[in-house]
């Protein structure tokens, strides 16, 4: 059998198939459908310095192809999860890592610090797709001041692997990646959703209640491949690449685009047994095709 096993800086993922966040809750939720401890990573929801009770219903909607969701980020603050969620995962044999997001830089970094002082989360994923509530409401990743300001700001108070979520909603993600890379970040995960609205034609508005939410699913994977290849060119630290993975075959183009590891998002909701089924299908492919490591693949193309 070829080896699976990738490494992100200090991170070692035994398989490089990874969970996406917000579709996986904390793993937990998953536990009667696969052994967690046999996904490389589980990325637990998204998680804010306070709680936030995130948007008005309806907040997710159907769309050929994937799904639109304006969740906004409902959780219970870190000081929930290190008190309940925290004991619960932290014997699971396999990486937790933990989604942080924010409003300002010094709200990441502060709830960054937090999750630094729990042993057993080797690693957390920062969102940077959030508002910036000081900049009028503009994503920090968007630009590549906003991104790197919050890198910078959780890089002085985070001592573990950063990984860094990229918006594809920007004209040259290459640049923020870049920035990101500059400010200490350990790799990059991309692509979070892409912006989109549905509307109900019979009740004459957005099928989602703040209008726009995240597209995702298999609809975005042309694009999120495409933003993969382009930024494992032009970083020098690993990529994490996500959006519309269903299957082992699409899980390996990303793979061959330059992506050290994957998440698997959307798909969970279909099948939630979905990532053991694409690295087994990794592990098939890549025994069927004489290669000896997943490494072998890894931005070939």
């Amino acid at each position: 059998m070829a080896a699976l096993n990738v490494k992100i800086k200090d991170l070692c993922l035994k398989n490089p198939v990874m969970t996406a966040s917000g579709t996986f809750g904390y793993g937990l939720e998953f536990a009667d459908f696969v052994p967690l401890e046999e996904i490389g990573g589980i990325i637990v929801k998204g998680t804010t310095l306070n709680p936030r009770q995130g948007n008005d219903y309806p907040r997710m909607a159907e769309t050929p192809q994937g799904m639109l969701n304006c969740v906004g980020l409902q959780n219970k603050g870190v000081d929930y999860f290190a008190k309940h969620i925290y004991p619960q995962i932290k014997d699971i044999d396999t990486n937790m890592i933990v989604n942080v997001s924010g409003s300002s830089p010094e709200d990441y970094a502060e709830c960054a610090a937090r999750v630094d002082a729990l042993d057993r989360i080797p690693a957390i994923e920062l969102n940077i797709s959030c508002p910036n509530v000081k900049d009028g409401g503009m994503a920090f990743g968007v630009t590549c001041a906003g991104a790197a300001s919050v890198v910078k700001a959780v890089r002085q108070r985070y001592s573990k692997t950063l990984i860094v979520k990229l918006s594809p909603n920007v004209t040259n993600i290459t640049e923020i990646a870049k920035a990101v890379e500059a400010e200490g970040a350990d790799s990059v995960s991309l692509i979070n959703t892409l912006m989109g609205m549905s509307i109900d034609i019979e009740k004459r508005r957005s099928r989602l209640s703040i209008g726009t939410g995240g597209l995702s699913g298999p609809a975005v994977k042309p694009v999120a491949v495409r933003m993969v290849w382009q930024v494992a060119k032009a970083v020098k630290i690993p990529v994490v690449g996500l959006g519309g993975i269903m299957t082992a075959e699409d899980a390996i183009e990303f793979l061959m685009a330059g992506a050290t590891a994957i998440e698997i998002g959307t798909a969970n909701f279909i099948d939630p047994a979905v990532t053991i089924k694409v690295r087994d299908g990794i592990s098939n492919w890549l025994d069927s095709h004489g290669c000896k490591s997943v490494q072998e693949i890894i931005g070939v193309v």
